[in-house]
């Protein structure tokens, strides 16, 4: 069975910064591609990030360029995202998910993490 497991969040003052992990199983880890995505309150799951394992081709929502950046360490399966500048809209649970193609909607995701509370306090 696939696992994702997010550490990491927690609650930062704006202009703070925040490292998120993503540890993946073994299964999980054979996809090629790691994203986040986050989803604040009465809103719907956005893209946050993506990189594809193989060639490690990175992607971001146009809202986190600049601040956030994604790496990943194969050695542990594990992947990154290191938050800077965060903002209070940057708030909400940000959830790790594999998949097969670099993409920015949930559906190309077949598994989730349970996610992680990331708040920016203003």
């Amino acid at each position: 069975q696939g696992q994702l497991v997010e550490s990491g969040g927690g609650l930062v003052q704006t202009g703070g910064s925040l490292r998120l992990s993503c540890s993946a199983s073994a299964l999980t880890f054979r996809h090629y591609v790691i994203g986040w995505f986050r989803q604040a309150p009465g809103k719907e799951r956005e893209f946050v990030s993506a990189i594809n394992r193989r060639d490690g081709n990175t992607h971001y929502a146009d809202s986190v360029k600049g601040r956030f950046t994604i790496s990943k360490d194969s050695a542990i399966r594990t992947v990154f995202l290191q938050m800077n500048n965060l903002k209070p809209e940057d708030t909400g649970v940000y959830y790790c998910a594999a998949g097969g193609v670099p993409a920015d909607t949930p559906r190309d995701y077949p598994y989730w993490g349970r996610g992680t509370q990331v708040t920016v306090s203003s």
